[in-house]
């Protein structure tokens, strides 16, 4: 009898070390705000969340005083293996900079994404870098690198002769940002062969630039379209799409695409009718507001160039249509970590701080069919971030993320 007595004083001591209480001034639970609520996480699990109780004192307990304690943030839009266009142009690094060389700078990306409070990220094509980023995330899910969780798309679908690097004769063969297919047959095996190779999901290029400098075109037809998403979904899995115009934008949704991305030249009808077929609307803000950046804009004093004034347009439309908007930024495009930037976008935009953390918690979380993350509650995983303040009256409190749980362990503490 004292000795079973003795095992369950043991058990009861263990399971009482084995839980943390989360202690911020404020929860942010991916829908509503709670003041004085603590968090309980049990290894990887949030086993309570609510008011302190006696019961929730006596485990370790790690302060966050004067923070909000949120849903790590899901990216919903980025590329690991490719770094700023300042830096290196995206022809250059398709073209000059090997697999292993883009690898490498993707470890750090992905590192980089998760100290600033990313534990979640869908990484929206390799650009030419092949299936590195599935192994990146095979890498972080082993624990031999740190990172966010991964959904990545591997290669790419593009329409033959519609992507880059371009300029060079026909003698020449370059490497594309992309696989090219067309034709119901070719287009088959495009998707078949990316899933087999690890893809969670397939981006399909609906529109691009034929040549350089010219506007965006439809590349795929309806029935190549058709034929991608009805092979993806026969696997389990579903595809995206870039799309910027919106003839390229209604032939992805007709054929049952679960994301636009970019969506710039997007119509009030566009918008509706992805409304209407449950498409959700990625608008990546950041990179044009980027790109424009790199080409000479001074945000501070100079009038917005086209680029802006058509995405900012187009964003107002999404609005106005109800349709449901995600967070995702085209991360890549600029510093990974910066993931803050499109978020304060999305609110100078015309969005609510609260709606955009709703946006990169719980409506991403859904979208990507993510069970028990993007909220906080019991029996979720116990993917959480803490920033100083009240995000939810003022966005740019993302910019400084002090604290970092993903799966129940700590990767990132800051002491104030």
């Amino acid at each position: 009898m004292k000795k079973i007595l003795f095992l369950l004083i043991a058990l009861s001591i263990t399971q009482n070390y084995a839980q943390t209480t989360l202690k911020p001034d404020a929860v942010f639970d991916g829908e509503t705000l709670h003041k004085d609520w603590v968090v309980v996480v049990r290894d990887s699990i949030i086993a309570y969340v609510g008011v302190s109780t006696d019961k929730t004192d006596r485990h370790f307990t790690i302060p966050l005083e004067g923070m909000t304690l949120m849903p790590g943030l899901i990216e919903g839009h980025s590329h690991l293996l490719l770094h700023p266009y300042n830096e290196t142009t995206w022809n250059d690094q398709v073209l000059k900079e090997s697999h292993t060389e883009r690898a490498i700078r993707g470890v750090v990306h992905a590192e980089n994404s998760l100290l600033a409070g990313v534990t979640t990220m869908r990484d929206l094509g390799s650009e030419g870098a092949g299936y590195s980023d599935v192994y990146l995330k095979k890498t972080i899910d082993q624990g031999i690198i740190p990172g966010p969780r991964l959904l990545v798309a591997g290669p790419a679908i593009v329409a033959t002769g519609a992507y880059g690097p371009k300029g060079f004769h026909e003698g020449v063969t370059v490497p594309l940002g992309a696989e090219s297919a067309s034709g119901t047959t070719e287009v088959i095996k495009a998707v078949r062969r990316q899933l087999g190779n690890g893809a969670d999901f397939i981006k399909i290029y609906a529109d691009y630039r034929w040549r350089a400098g010219e506007t965006s075109q439809p590349t795929f037809l309806q029935e190549e379209l058709d034929i991608m998403i009805a092979a993806a979904e026969t696997a389990g899995r579903y595809a995206v799409a870039h799309a910027s115009t919106p003839e390229g934008m209604k032939r992805a949704i007709l054929a049952g695409v679960e994301t636009i991305e970019h969506g710039d030249g997007g119509t009030l009808e566009t918008f509706k009718l992805m409304k209407e077929k449950g498409v959700a609307f990625y608008p990546t803000l950041a990179a044009g507001d980027a790109v424009s950046q790199y080409k000479g804009w001074n945000k501070a004093t100079d009038p917005d160039p086209d680029r802006i004034r058509i995405k900012k347009a187009s964003f107002a439309l999404a609005l106005q249509s109800g349709v449901t908007i995600g967070f995702g930024g085209d991360v890549g495009v600029y510093t990974h970590g910066e993931n803050y930037r499109e978020l304060e976008l999305m609110v100078e935009y015309g969005m609510t701080p609260i709606q955009t953390l709703r946006a990169a918690t719980a409506v991403n979380a859904n979208v990507f069919h993510l069970e028990k993350l993007g909220n906080i509650k019991e029996g979720y995983w116990a993917d959480l971030i803490a920033v100083p303040g009240d995000p939810t009256k003022d966005i740019t409190k993302l910019r400084n993320v002090t604290f970092v749980m993903k799966n129940g362990k700590v990767y990132k503490q800051e002491k104030r």
